[in-house]
Parts: structure tokens; C-alpha cells; sequence
């Protein structure tokens, strides 16, 4: 790949456990480039020696990243196609990349994602919570008040809250956890892919009786996902209101009458409910 008007950088995604996840696109896209841009450059050496690949590498980490900006823009215009992997999962999802792809983006170069395996992703989709909205937070702080502070800032969120987090800071997470969230259910997803892959379900307190009882169940990289938050009382209060005032309307009792039964059953005021009611029937 040595056109300059088709030169691109490829963000590509690479398996978080098993190597059959590889998508045949990104093994050929891998094999044809001119260099690969990889977060640890042991690791991702291993991933090519699978594929019988042998490509030209340069680390880009957390710790190089904007000063590999130039080095890798002037491959571009000169024409040579760019992989940028991470060590596991889709590049930019808590992994280096971002700085790159913003720099190259506002020099209008080409940048062309090459979707595959992404643990915030699979773990969802076997979880069994709400999918239909959802915050992705990445990794919590790794000291423990600004832990719980994130996790006070988020708590009433009306989502499933997802993280990511370490091995050794699991049992704290969960710890912080139950302090911030009570029995607020979770699912840990462990191991995603690999041969011990597992996921627990149950409340923070819970899920860490497994771990004192079954130490591995403490090992290895987790995504942790939170149910939400139950709806805040006073728009509980509301959505059965009107679903009272519904009901109401619907058997014939009168705007004014409804909205003072409304009072009187869930509280509030009158006039309140009765514009409530006011705009359910002009809405009907």
C-alpha cells in the first residue's frame, strides 16, 4: 500500500482472547501494510508470528503517542498505509490511539476503522442487563476516594454503568462498591474469550464472598457492569400519576375531579395534576 491518495491509517481491532476472533480483513490488512503501530510490540510480535506475518513494528503507547505524531503523518503523505493495533480489543477504547487519530483526522488523512473483538461489547451482550443506554467509564482511579467519588458521581445514573478493572484491584472495587451502591446488582465478566472466561451476577457484597471462597475468581481482566439506578421517587411519582389520570379520564371522570383524586391518592398539588390532566385530554 504505497498510493498516496489511498495511504490510510487502519484502527484495527485485534482478538482480547482467543485468536480465532481475528477478522479475515484484519489479518490481510495486517499482513499488507507498511508498518504497524502497536501498543507493546512483544505482544503484538506474537499475534503476527500466529499469522505467519512478518511486518515492520513501532511501539505507540500512552507514553510516545504525541510524539509519534509527525514520524507516522509523514509515512502517510508519503504514500505508506499504517496498522495501529492495541495489546487486546479495539484501539482507543481505554487503550492508546486517540491522540493519533485526532491529530491525523484534523490533517485530513484517512482513517478507516476495521471493527472486530472489543470486551466492553462482548461483555454486554451476554450480561443480561439493559442495553438501550449505557456509560461506558473505563477504569476507575486506582486510589480509593477518587474510586468512591466517581462512583457517587455516577450512582444515580439511569443506565447500566460499565468499567473495566484489574485483577488486583478487583476485590477493592467491589468493596467501594458496596459502599457507594448497597445491593445494586452487578455482572463481572471474566476472562472474556479465554478458556476460563466466566460471569457472576449478584450484589457487590455477594460477588465478593465468591472471590474469598474461590480465589481465581479474582484473576484475570474483569468488565464490571451495574444495573441502574431505580427511577428518582418524584418521577416515579409522576409516571403513576398519569397513568392514573389515564385511567381515569378514559372511564368518563371529569378534568377537575381527576386531578383532585390524583392529589389525594400519591399527594402534590392539585393544580399541578390538573394541568396534567388538562394536557392527557387535549392530548387524547
Amino acid at each position: 500500500m504505497s498510493d498516496a491518495n489511498s495511504a490510510a491509517l487502519y484502527v484495527v481491532a485485534t482478538p482480547i482472547g482467543n485468536l480465532e476472533d481475528l477478522s479475515p480483513r484484519a489479518a490481510r490488512l495486517l499482513g499488507e501494510v507498511a508498518v504497524i503501530a502497536a501498543e507493546d510490540t512483544r505482544h503484538t510480535g506474537r499475534l503476527l508470528r500466529h499469522l505467519g506475518l512478518s511486518v515492520p513494528m513501532l511501539s505507540l503507547h500512552e507514553h510516545n503517542e504525541a510524539a509519534r505524531v509527525e514520524q507516522l503523518d509523514a509515512r502517510l503523505v508519503a504514500g505508506e498505509s499504517i496498522a495501529l493495533v492495541s495489546d487486546a480489543g479495539t484501539p482507543l477504547i481505554s487503550d492508546p490511539g486517540f491522540v493519533l487519530v485526532r491529530e491525523l483526522r484534523a490533517r485530513g488523512r484517512r482513517i478507516v476503522p476495521v471493527p472486530g473483538a472489543c470486551a466492553l461489547v462482548a461483555a454486554l451482550s451476554a450480561a443480561g442487563l439493559p442495553t438501550d443506554r449505557f456509560t461506558f467509564q473505563g477504569f476507575l482511579p486506582a486510589k480509593g476516594a477518587g474510586r468512591r467519588a466517581r462512583l457517587e458521581a455516577v450512582a444515580a445514573q439511569e443506565e447500566t454503568l460499565v468499567f473495566y478493572e484489574s485483577p488486583h484491584r478487583i476485590r477493592d472495587t467491589l468493596a467501594d462498591l458496596a459502599t457507594v451502591l448497597g445491593e445494586r446488582r452487578l455482572v463481572l465478566a471474566r476472562e472474556l474469550t479465554k478458556t476460563f472466561e466466566t460471569f457472576l451476577d449478584g450484589s457487590p457484597a455477594e460477588l465478593l464472598e465468591r472471590m474469598e471462597a474461590d480465589p481465581d475468581q479474582a484473576r484475570g481482566e474483569f468488565v464490571v457492569m451495574v444495573a441502574s439506578a431505580p427511577p428518582r421517587e418524584e418521577e416515579a411519582g409522576v409516571v403513576e400519576g398519569e397513568a392514573l389520570l389515564v385511567a381515569l379520564l378514559a372511564e368518563g371522570v371529569g378534568v377537575k375531579q381527576a386531578a383532585s383524586v390524583t392529589a389525594r391518592v400519591l399527594g402534590g398539588a392539585k393544580k399541578v395534576w390538573y394541568a396534567r390532566a388538562q394536557a392527557l385530554k387535549d392530548a387524547g
